[in-house]
């Protein structure tokens, strides 16, 4: 089995998954994530690792669960890897990574899966290591779990808006307000209240000893262009620089040049570029 270059990855190769998952901490986050809660017992997560390389050398890897995230995927490791995957039907309801790898894959995966839903070829990648250069909301705070209520409507329009569904749609949002819930648990939910009423949010989706990834920021649609979003996301990245990881990243659609200038002045750095294709 170790000679064939493509392969299912046990829990024997944790070391030479690990040392890819650091080569590129920030595509590879979210399996790094998984990892290490898990190990490579796919059967205790949601979702199973393949490697490419040959002998013992594994050099790319791909995540194969509700999302499908290739790392440090060469050429080669992405043709084996769409080979494999357009002979089974799918069961992602998203491609995640690096641009080049991910529209690769979706180029020889296409014919099989037929149309996507929405393809984003360049979503700049950013990362902050210092503190923000302006002054974070004093009043942007982790969101209780007493608030949970409060928080999931706003959850809802952040994702309805972000994705282009409801996360209603399949079982009345059960299942996502299941999540919310955890990262509010977690403190990993920020949130600015203007009342009861949330008028920002952001959460820590993910968090791996390099880097937590920032997902789900939205500002209250009657709060926009008042300039509140880059004072918001200071507070985050300040809190989560001191007491979660040594980095915070995210990736941001390039068409939206307003949340790139809040990021921007909150000291964000470009990383390169990923690309997501959604189901």
């Amino acid at each position: 089995m170790l000679t064939v270059p493509l392969r299912q990855l046990g829990e024997s190769e944790r070391a030479a998954v690990e040392k890819i998952l650091d080569r590129d901490p920030y595509a590879g986050a979210q399996i790094a994530e998984r990892v290490a809660a898990h190990g490579l017992n796919w059967w205790r997560s949601d979702g199973r690792i393949f490697g490419y390389g040959a002998g013992r050398k594994v050099e790319s890897l791909i995540w194969s669960g509700a999302h499908l995230v290739p790392v440090c995927a060469t050429p080669t490791a992405v043709a084996a890897f769409a080979d494999m995957l357009g002979a089974e039907p799918r069961i992602c309801s998203s491609i995640i990574g690096r641009s080049d790898a991910v529209l690769d894959l979706w180029s020889r995966l296409g014919g099989h899966w037929g149309r996507a839903r929405d393809v984003r070829p360049h979503q700049p990648l950013l990362v902050a290591e210092q503190d923000p250069p302006i002054e974070p909301d004093p009043a942007v705070r982790l969101v209780r779990p007493a608030e949970v209520d409060q928080l999931f409507p706003a959850a809802v329009a952040m994702y309805t808006e972000e994705v282009g569904v409801s996360p209603l749609i399949d079982d009345g949002g059960r299942g996502y307000r299941r999540r919310i819930a955890e990262l509010v648990k977690g403190k990993r939910a920020y949130a600015r209240f203007h009342g009861d009423r949330v008028i920002f949010k952001a959460e820590l989706a993910i968090v791996t000893k390099r880097t937590t990834q920032v997902q789900g920021v939205w500002v209250d649609p009657e709060f926009r262009g008042r300039g509140l979003a880059a004072g918001c996301m200071a507070a985050v990245v300040h809190d989560a620089l001191r007491r979660v990881a040594p980095t915070v990243s995210l990736y941001v659609n390039d068409y939206n040049t307003a949340a790139r200038r809040v990021y921007a002045k909150c000291g964000f750095v470009s990383a390169g570029s990923f690309a997501t294709v959604l189901f």
